[in-house]
């Protein structure tokens, strides 16, 4: 039988005869289809898609999963989400989409992001218009991601609600979506709660930008501008900084973003983190689960032991010491079990 080791409030469980080994598989084709590279939008010309896999067992439809990928809002694409999404749709009954959105050095390192966060929300309402398609049931969506993909599954459940037609400005920091519904404003889908899930898994997010990016984020000390190639500069523009502007960097953290569970509910929520994950750390983390339970929110914690950063990301990487196949599936298999817990067993 498979072990899981469980981390609640710093208390280490080990479940024993969970999950039945033979019945788990990284990747089984056989057990659902594919369609890669839909083309959702795109912004100034710059192209989106996303890939949707649907289960094959025989529902007419199935809650869905989004996930957004990670790599500091500068680098990588769906394709380090590959494996994950193959898993969940080969060991669990839901429908997948894996979305691409802009990175800020993109269209000559000119993206800002506040246009990320538009993107990601445009995903989320494009999915509920067109997901019936493939057997998705657009009333039952959980949003996740890692690290960055983290931070923007939070900017979905914090601020889905903060919409505007005259986008992100110094005055008003409103979103308004890169696709919206035909014949549709921004104000319209915040005035119906059209970005509304019903759960969140965030892994390894940052929370809290604002204070990032006064630590350096948009420096060259922040080494995810090096790898993908682009010159620091601010991520709202060369004219804008936190120490001038802390309202537009505050706009993008969720963790300044928490509505009262009395004014709105957020969903159940599942936050992970690697044991000895450096450039988010389970405090980091933690802190930000007591401030969503602080607000009448509820909220899971789970740490992964041992593990450090990035343990979602597909293949292998040398240089944090993952591979998906060893490091992924324990941490999936208790995704798996938050998701099946709000959408199968109390429904």
């Amino acid at each position: 039988m498979k072990k899981i080791f469980l981390t609640l409030s710093g208390l280490t469980f080990l479940f024993s005869g969970l999950v039945k080994p033979e019945l788990l598989s990284n990747n089984d084709p056989s057990k659902y289809t594919v369609i890669k590279d839909i083309l959702w939008a795109s912004p100034g010309g710059f192209d989106l898609t996303m890939d949707i896999y649907t289960p094959q067992s025989g529902k007419d439809f199935y809650p869905v999963v989004v996930i957004f990928h990670g790599g500091g809002w500068l680098i990588r694409n769906k394709s380090i989400m590959d494996q994950m999404s193959e898993y969940l749709v080969t060991n669990s009954e839901y429908v997948v989409c894996n979305v691409n959105y802009r990175l800020l050095g993109d269209k000559g390192n000119t993206i800002t992001l506040n246009q990320i966060v538009e993107d990601v929300f445009g995903s989320i309402l494009w999915i509920k218009e067109n997901i019936i398609n493939y057997k998705g049931d657009n009333t039952k969506l959980a949003v996740t991601g890692d690290s960055a993909g983290g931070h923007l599954s939070a900017m979905i459940v914090n601020m889905g609600t903060k919409l505007s037609s005259k986008g992100f400005t110094t005055a008003s920091q409103g979103f308004n979506p890169t696709y919206l519904p035909e014949g549709k404003k921004a104000e319209e889908v915040a005035k119906e709660n059209g970005l509304q899930v019903q759960a969140a898994i965030l892994s390894y997010g940052s929370y809290d930008i604002y204070t990032a990016s006064l630590k350096g984020f948009e420096k060259m000390k922040n080494f995810f501008w090096l790898i993908s190639g682009s010159l620091p500069r601010g991520i709202f523009g060369n004219n804008f900084n936190a120490v001038d502007n802390p309202e537009m960097y505050k706009a993008v953290s969720p963790s300044f973003n928490l509505p009262m569970s009395s004014e709105r509910k957020l969903p159940p929520q599942l936050l992970t983190v690697g044991s000895n994950d450096k450039l988010v750390t389970p405090h980091s983390v933690k802190t930000y689960k007591e401030k969503l339970e602080s607000f009448g929110h509820h909220a899971e914690y789970w740490e992964y032991q041992g593990q450090g950063h990035a343990f979602l990301d597909s293949n292998s990487n040398g240089f944090l010491g993952n591979n998906f196949e060893v490091n992924a599936p324990p941490a999936l298999d208790v995704m798996i079990s938050f998701l099946n817990k709000t959408f199968y067993e109390y429904n």
